[in-house]
């Protein structure tokens, strides 16, 4: 590229039209690591807008190489749920700092042993992560602004102490594996909650609603009021494949309620991604 070329990028950096930004993007990233190398020098420059412009197309670029590490991982079927939630946030937030949430995580499970006197029992043991969570960290249910779709990503929800149903129980699920502690995903219509099966009797743990625990009736019975058939089928755990496919769902619904097309088309594609990989497993 000569210099004269160079400049003509560059002064489409600002260009505001949505069709300009998607089609500099492909021809940035068409160019590899050069592509990087003019925006690094330009985010570098004295032009402290043009150096804006040019880190805010270098994120975009790192999203592109994060969405294609992420599609590897969904193609691989070798699913994990804490780097699935990890790899998803990352399309979005291509800076986050994997070993900060792992020692957050660590955290509330270590202030968690800490209060677990032995021997405890599942349901004794929930009751602390409770504690831990709901009541002295102060995470709960995003009801204010449900459709934004920083709830759906580990750091931002760590962040805010905000989330989903099924961000806060992935969180929930996160915290439990490092205690040893038995409990499940559980896909249910409308509402994604936890389940323990280790006692006698199973229980359901909603973490959108502080850690409130449900008997299998109560589950039946929200699932009725939603106008969905009841089904036990509905209160089994789900697999780590279909707890990743929902967040991506989610993010395809409400990126296209904020009006971001490309992020929803992206999501879209990983859904595909999943949907694919589950055929080929079968």
């Amino acid at each position: 590229m000569t210099a004269k070329e160079k400049v003509a990028l560059l002064s489409l950096l600002d260009d505001p039209s949505p069709a300009v930004r998607e089609e500099l993007l492909k021809i940035l990233n068409s160019m590899g690591p050069y592509g990087l190398e003019i925006l690094n020098a330009a985010a570098k420059s004295s032009n402290r807008l043009l150096g804006w412009h040019a880190e805010a197309y270098l994120s975009e670029l790192r999203s592109v190489d994060l969405a294609q590490e992420l599609r590897h991982f969904i193609r691989s079927r070798n699913y994990e749920l804490e780097t699935g939630w990890m790899m998803i946030s990352r399309v979005a937030y291509p800076n986050l700092e994997i070993g900060s949430i792992c020692n957050q995580l660590d955290s509330y499970a270590s202030r968690c042993k800490e209060l677990i006197i032995k021997p405890a029992s599942s349901r004794d043991q929930c009751a602390v992560i409770n504690r831990v969570l709901f009541h002295e960290a102060g995470f709960r249910g995003s009801s204010e602004q449900y459709t934004d779709p920083d709830n759906s990503f580990i750091n931002v929800v760590l962040q805010s102490k905000k989330g989903l149903s099924i961000s806060l129980s992935v969180l929930y699920l996160l915290i439990a594996e490092r205690l040893g502690l038995e409990i499940a995903p559980i896909n249910a219509p409308g509402h994604f909650v936890v389940g323990c099966f280790e006692e006698t009797a199973p229980f359901y743990i909603d973490p959108f609603e502080h850690g409130k625990f449900l008997t299998a009736g109560h589950m039946l019975k929200r699932i009725e009021s939603s106008k969905i058939a009841p089904n036990l089928s509905y209160l089994a755990p789900a697999t780590t494949h279909e707890t990743l496919a929902r967040i991506c769902r989610n993010l395809v619904y409400h990126y296209t309620e904020s009006g971001k097309g490309s992020m929803a088309a992206l999501f879209s594609d990983m859904l595909k991604e999943f949907k694919d990989a589950y055929e080929k497993q079968l």
